[in-house]
């Protein structure tokens, strides 16, 4: 019975910290032989933002093997928990800082000089630069005030690599992931590379749940 108290205890602190949600569903994951992912992995030297977050997105999948909604104090800029864990913002988070763009102190500066423009939820009185760019919520915000957001759809090639999409799980409780450069094969669908539960995996889930979110940065 404690075990119960304290799983669901870690599962409600994730939802109240992160907006992810830890669950357990068939794997939809999309295996790559370990030439193709190494291959993946290689940034070369002129590569562009876009290809560094690719690379570095893929490279997550064999670093990040847990799923973990514990607040943790960081530093500043470029804070980050231990790359072995982590929720599903963090994967975007650190994909992102490859692409030389670090979200920690983006959504910082915005929510101090606008803090009444992103989501109260948390009952938060000021900006906190541990926590903030880890919120699902905090994240869409931010990038739909930078102009990013684009078009909902149900149509897989509408879904570029290095776009970042947003859903609402069953649960009601939010979620977000990267779409790969990876195909999913005999279909138009690239694979999402998102934590959900077990790490960061490369999965077919972008028609999963409902997306309520879909952005362009690079």
């Amino acid at each position: 019975m404690g075990y119960r108290i304290c799983y669901l205890s870690l599962v409600l602190l994730g939802s109240l910290l992160s907006g992810c949600h830890l669950i357990q569903r068939p794997s939809k994951a999309v295996q790559l032989s370990e030439r193709e992912l190494a291959a993946a992995q290689v940034v070369k030297p002129n590569a562009t933002p876009l290809e560094r977050v690719l690379a570095d997105s893929l490279d997550q999948t064999t670093k990040t093997t847990s799923y973990d909604p514990s607040y943790a104090k960081l530093d500043y800029p470029n804070g980050d928990v231990p790359i072995d864990r982590g929720v599903c913002a963090d994967v975007v988070v650190r994909a992102f800082r490859k692409g030389g763009v670090d979200l920690q102190k983006e959504l910082n500066q915005d929510m101090t000089a606008n803090f009444a423009k992103y989501p109260q939820k948390w009952g938060a009185k000021k900006p906190d630069r541990n926590i903030d760019h880890r919120r699902v919520p905090n994240l869409m915000t931010w990038l739909d005030r930078q102009g990013k957001s684009l078009p909902l759809s149900k149509e897989a090639k509408n879904y570029r690599p290095g776009d970042v999409v947003a859903w609402e799980l069953n649960s009601g409780l939010f979620h977000i992931g990267l779409v790969s450069d990876v195909k999913v094969k005999g279909t138009e669908r690239y694979a999402i590379v998102h934590n959900i539960g077990l790490g960061a995996r490369l999965e077919d889930v972008l028609f999963e749940w409902k997306i309520i979110g879909h952005y362009r940065y690079f």
